[in-house]
């Protein structure tokens, strides 16, 4: 039989009594460390970090937005830039030039629905290749 945890139990055998109680201990110990862990650390999080950052000039100047072109891919393998009518040859020339008028320059580079993906792939690489950084295309 199981003894009881009641006091004035009558089946208590020996005329003890047993009372049940939590050890709190640990739980005071836990209790402390994490006090001082706190402590110790709560200095630290309220420490300041030291910042400067710059301090803002009043003449800022108007940045102008690049120069967008537009170069279209057609279907029988010429292309427009800006209007004009180029062939495969005098492309990378074209593409050149105006890098070399402005190296911020966009080109936005678009196909016609029977234009063969492949002179689009070409149109994109040697872009690349002739200094264009900026490049959109749809």
């Amino acid at each position: 039989m199981a003894a009881s945890v009641f006091r004035d139990s009558p089946s208590s055998r020996s005329g003890h009594t047993e009372v049940a109680q939590i050890n709190i201990t640990p739980l005071v110990d836990v209790m402390l460390v994490l006090l001082v862990i706190f402590m110790v650390a709560t200095p630290v999080m309220t420490g300041r970090i030291d910042l400067r950052l710059p301090a803002p000039t009043t003449s800022a100047l108007p940045v102008e937005p690049p120069q967008r072109v537009l170069l279209k891919v057609d279907g029988n393998g010429q292309f427009h830039l800006e209007g004009a009518a180029l062939d495969r040859a005098a492309l990378p020339q074209a593409l050149r030039d105006l890098v070399d008028a402005d190296p911020r320059i966009v080109v936005q580079i678009t196909a016609n629905a029977d234009a063969d993906y492949q002179e689009f792939a070409w149109t994109l690489a040697e872009a690349q290749r002739n200094g264009v950084h900026n490049i959109a295309w749809e």
